[in-house]
């Protein structure tokens, strides 16, 4: 009944606000956002029964001789995209991609994360995510890459001109229903930050999908580029998403312990993120560029570890505050803002419920600063690396059959597949790097 009355919200609203197009909105096995637009005529049709589309064409999705597939929107997802006012109100809804008998579709990341939520759910938990979301502008896509600013982490100068450009995406954002906490330019020129208001997995999930294009709109609107490449710049900071953790049982954090700080169940699902975190780094660092800053310095991570208050380790364990047992977390600090959220938070959440449900124990935190480069001798003590490469990721992740129950063997198998093509045509370019280094003198 409630979804009959959300649908019929949205019919009312779309007919009150003159809506002239309805988006519905999924994503591929990478997070790369899909969108068929419909007619206010079309859309009771389709909050009723879907709409058939031909899977075979969407990377990820199926094979030609079982094209057909449906998109069913999720009518609570429904908002008015603020882009482009003076062409006519368009909406869009996020969508749930079935196949004609009714049955989800395997390879539906979205599904994928709905499903191990599910397992969480019939635990009696719920995972809350607040991410904190990094990006560049730059003055266009070009090779050139010149950035917009030269501001600093914090900056608030004529230095950092891009303030307002960011101040433009928060307002669009908020018209979109997502709140924002706060935002900041970050360490390097034309680097910046907006960090989202905390909420449940699936929610977020859709949030950040929505959060890159309206990010990327409104820089294109203003003659301007944004992008979510993990590391743009060689000498400067790569651009992280930072995700903030916790577990709630009903209104009670399940991180929180009066007595310690963290309780238990916190501890091991630390442990679960620490034990699986090379199996799952393919899925959260999904593109070669990704590894260049995790192994690049600038606090990235790079080896498997937990702190409190270290933010070279992998997973930090924010101030605890007593009188706020609501706001006890953990920050994960490996992923970055170009993956794909459904399947990051998938692996997440099969990490984390691995480690409740095996007793996983949580190995010493570890007290150095462990931000190092592959260049650098250093090691931490008794700690793993991550991955240094795409390469070794994926077959971290071919090995996993914990990634596999969790993402499904559709999804693992189109992932693999993708990934390891993307890797041999980076591993037969010629770089700049070489020419330059070799030419002169071979």
């Amino acid at each position: 009944m409630a979804m009959d009355k959300q649908a019929e919200y949205v019919l009312s609203t779309v007919e009150e606000r003159g809506i002239r197009f309805v988006r519905l909105w999924f994503t591929d096995v990478l997070g790369f956002l899909k969108s068929v637009a419909i007619t206010p005529a079309e859309l009771e049709g389709v909050l009723a029964d879907g709409m058939t589309f031909d899977g075979s064409s969407i990377d990820g999705f199926s094979r030609i001789q079982e094209a057909d597939m449906i998109a069913k929107p999720d009518p609570t997802t429904f908002q008015l995209l603020p882009f482009r006012p003076d062409e006519g109100g368009v909406a869009r809804m996020f969508c749930d991609i079935v196949r004609p008998s009714g049955e989800p579709f395997e390879g539906d990341p979205r599904w994928a994360l709905k499903r191990n939520l599910r397992r969480l759910s019939e635990r009696g938990f719920t995972l809350d995510v607040s991410p904190e979301l990094e990006f560049y502008y730059f003055e266009d896509a070009s090779p050139a890459r010149t950035v917009l600013d030269r501001g600093g982490y914090f900056d608030l100068t004529p230095l950092d001109v891009a303030q307002e450009y960011r101040r433009r995406s928060i307002v669009a954002l908020e018209q979109l229903g997502i709140p924002v906490e706060s935002s900041h330019h970050e360490q390097s020129p034309g680097q910046h930050e907006i960090d989202l208001r905390g909420a449940d997995a699936l929610t977020m999930a859709d949030q950040l999908i929505t959060a890159r294009l309206a990010i990327k709109e409104v820089a294109m609107e203003n003659g301007m580029y944004a992008t979510f490449m993990p590391k743009p710049l060689q000498e400067a900071a790569g651009s992280a998403l930072h995700l903030h953790l916790s577990l709630f049982e009903g209104e009670t954090n399940a991180f929180h312990e009066p007595a310690d700080g963290l309780s238990k169940i916190g501890e091991a699902f630390i442990a679960g993120l620490l034990t699986h975190a090379r199996e799952l780094t393919a899925i959260t660092n999904q593109w070669v560029n990704s590894y260049k800053r995790l192994h690049g310095g600038f606090e990235a991570p790079t080896f498997v570890t937990w702190a409190h208050n270290n933010e070279s380790a992998l997973i930090r364990v924010p101030t605890i505050q007593p009188e706020k047992p609501e706001r006890t977390r953990i920050e994960l600090r490996s992923p970055d803002p170009a993956t794909n959220p459904y399947l990051a938070f998938t692996a997440l959440v099969a990490a984390g419920l691995a480690g409740i449900e095996r007793g996983y124990e949580l190995p010493p935190e570890t007290m150095e600063n462990v931000a190092v480069t592959d260049a650098d001798s250093r090691s931490a003590p008794n700690a793993e690396r991550l991955p240094s490469s795409l390469e070794e990721a994926l077959d971290a992740l071919e090995q996993s059959d914990l990634m596999k129950e969790a993402l499904g063997e559709h999804i693992v198998e189109w992932f693999l597949k993708n990934k390891r093509d993307e890797w041999r045509r980076y591993r037969r370019h010629v770089s700049l790097f070489e020419v330059e280094e070799n030419l002169p003198i071979l």
